[in-house]
């Protein structure tokens, strides 16, 4: 997720699958409940940003794609964007709880087991069918969409945010922009780059 360029091998897959392994290597750090409660914060900051990217962009693009390609298209995104929204309002509530309160752990625990599952389901169900049912070329433009996307995303939880274009392209890049300023003025990490650089100063 932290990667904005894709090669031009690359389809959405590939990317979408790069972010289901970049947010697994935050829970598991986060899952050692190692450092300090500040820096558990700053890197579920981080999590939640990436997730929040990543959703908004398979919104906007693939699951759309889905209706179109596949003959349960319609059953299959509505399912994937249900679990974004449970996702969601879990990240809304561990937004504003401190890392030393037993709910935050207790969160976390939620969120990562909702994304544990919808990753599972997409790697097994939704991404091999969307590969067999779509034009490789198609694939790989939409690999350039939603990198393009994620950079003007939002990267906070906005549960009662349309979740299905046209709605959603049309607002997510507003929205990004005012998470983006916020961020800046807080001084809050959305990447891990970020948070290594936070630490560094």
């Amino acid at each position: 997720m932290s990667n904005p360029q894709t090669t031009d091998d690359e389809d959405v897959v590939d990317i979408l699958i790069a972010d289901h392994r970049e947010v697994e290597t935050l829970f598991v750090e986060l899952e050692t409940r190692q450092g300090t409660p500040e820096y558990r914060r700053q890197l579920t900051d981080v999590l939640i940003a990436e997730l929040v990217r990543h959703a908004v962009a398979e919104e906007a693009y693939v699951y759309p794609t889905a209706r179109k390609v596949l003959p349960d298209g319609d059953q299959i995104a509505d399912h994937e964007i249900d679990e974004h929204a449970d996702a969601e309002r879990t990240m809304k509530d561990l937004e504003s709880v401190d890392p030393s309160d037993p709910r935050f752990d207790e969160l976390l625990a939620n969120l990562t087991s909702t994304i544990r599952h919808h990753v599972q389901d997409e790697e097994n169900d939704l991404f091999p069918r969307l590969r067999a049912a779509t034009a490789r070329e198609e694939l790989v433009e939409l690999a350039g969409k939603v990198t393009a996307f994620k950079k003007v995303a939002p990267t906070r939880p906005h549960p009662s945010a349309p979740d299905r274009p046209p709605a959603n392209k049309l607002l997510a890049p507003g929205t990004g922009l005012i998470d983006r300023l916020r961020d800046a003025l807080r001084d809050r990490p959305t990447s891990m780059d970020e948070l290594r650089e936070k630490q560094q100063r």
